[in-house]
């Protein structure tokens, strides 16, 4: 095992842990990591009765009723974004945050929103919880700008990085629409109850939601826990490698 991989592998809590000689071993074991130990496919059928199962959403609103947004490319969305000023965030943040990555990725991750890294930088996942969540790609074969999409809810960062109000989510929603739209991902991957709660334009708990194929617009959309969750929260890291897996099986 080479250092990079070690190093992965303890920050999702997977490396096997060492005892000191004459201490009893924890009988639990270790979750193998997906590099070494890839899962079977999920059958086509057993997808189709996940997403058949999951429960029903509110309607989304239709990203055709805003052609002012419905209608832009890449480079026009980029700017109407960096001069928006639809809320009241962009009053108080630095700079917009649009997006970063594969623009014809197969795979997009979703995150709430900027926080202060983010707001500096520009780019969205670049303080601690981004590395953790480059570390979740490298666990999957996956590597942030090739074949991954790497987004936010919202544009903006929240002051003090609270969750986004509705009216702010509701007021830069069509932008990531549009990106949904442009990039024609084959999976989305939510991270974090706001993404989660935010796509499927419901309210419930993020336990409630994970270990379920829903639907977004006939794109499947899985959801996991927020990496800056997992800092605060490590235990949780093995939840998210199963959820990693399952995205895994889908996209096989």
């Amino acid at each position: 095992m080479n250092v990079r991989d070690e190093h992965v592998l303890r920050e999702l809590n997977l490396y096997p842990l060492w005892v000191r000689r004459g201490m009893p071993v924890q009988e639990e074991p270790v979750p193998a990591p997906l590099a070494i130990e890839v899962p079977e496919a999920i059958p086509e059928a057993k997808v189709e009765a996940a997403v058949a199962k999951a429960p029903p959403v509110a309607e989304i609103p239709d990203i055709t009723s805003l052609p002012e947004v419905a209608s832009l490319d890449w480079a026009a969305l980029k700017e109407k974004v960096r001069a928006c000023d639809a809320c009241q965030l962009r009053a108080t943040c630095t700079q917009t945050v649009f997006g970063v990555g594969d623009e014809q990725a197969d795979w997009l991750f979703v995150g709430e929103g900027p926080g202060a890294d983010e707001d500096a930088q520009g780019e969205p996942f670049v303080g601690q919880a981004g590395k953790l969540l480059d570390n979740m790609l490298f666990a999957i074969g996956l590597k942030r700008g090739d074949n991954v999409y790497i987004a936010n809810i919202v544009k903006c960062r929240p002051p003090n990085n609270r969750n986004p109000e509705h009216d702010e989510i509701a007021a830069c929603m069509p932008y990531l629409q549009q990106q949904i739209a442009l990039i024609k991902p084959r999976l989305i991957v939510a991270l974090g109850k706001v993404a989660a709660t935010s796509l499927l334009g419901r309210d419930a708990t993020l336990g409630s939601l994970r270990e379920t194929v829903h639907d977004y617009h006939g794109t499947p959309l899985i959801i996991t826990y927020h990496p800056a969750y997992l800092l605060r929260s490590p235990a949780e890291k093995a939840k998210a490698w199963r959820d990693l897996k399952s995205a895994v099986e889908i996209m096989r």
